[in-house]
């Protein structure tokens, strides 16, 4: 019965090391999107009209695991990058709901972006590619 149990355990202390690992590897190629995403919203600024299409591909190919980064960053800016990255949100579609949601309850000034930003994927759901 000992041994069974320590099997057991054993067992688990391997599940839970694999899963351990399994994290750490999401949080490094997350650390990794962010980072390109960092880059790609800087090189937003000074782009023309055919990169920033090009930017707002990259961005959208990063997938919704920057959708938090993306919020955070449209609360901040304004101008035709803010456009571009409103833009993004859209595309990446019922993913980022949530995520609007969450920064409209926490920063009343993002609350009427957030909910346009909603209908609009709502409305567009063909664009939520």
């Amino acid at each position: 019965m000992l041994k069974i149990k320590m099997k057991q355990n054993y067992g688990v202390t391997i599940q839970m090391q694999a899963t351990l690992e399994r994290n750490e590897i999401r949080m490094k190629e997350t650390k990794k999107e962010i980072n390109n995403l960092n880059n790609l919203l800087r090189s937003l600024e000074t782009a023309d009209n055919k990169v920033k299409n090009e930017i707002e591909n990259k961005i959208v190919g990063l997938g919704e695991t920057v959708i938090p980064e993306l919020i955070t960053y449209l609360q901040n800016i304004k101008g035709a990058v803010r456009g571009v990255v409103a833009m993004v949100i859209i595309r990446m579609g019922e993913c980022s709901i949530s995520y609007l949601k969450n920064a409209a309850s926490t920063n009343s000034d993002f609350e009427w972006m957030a909910k346009y930003l909603i209908s609009e994927i709502n409305v567009c759901p063909e664009l939520a590619a």
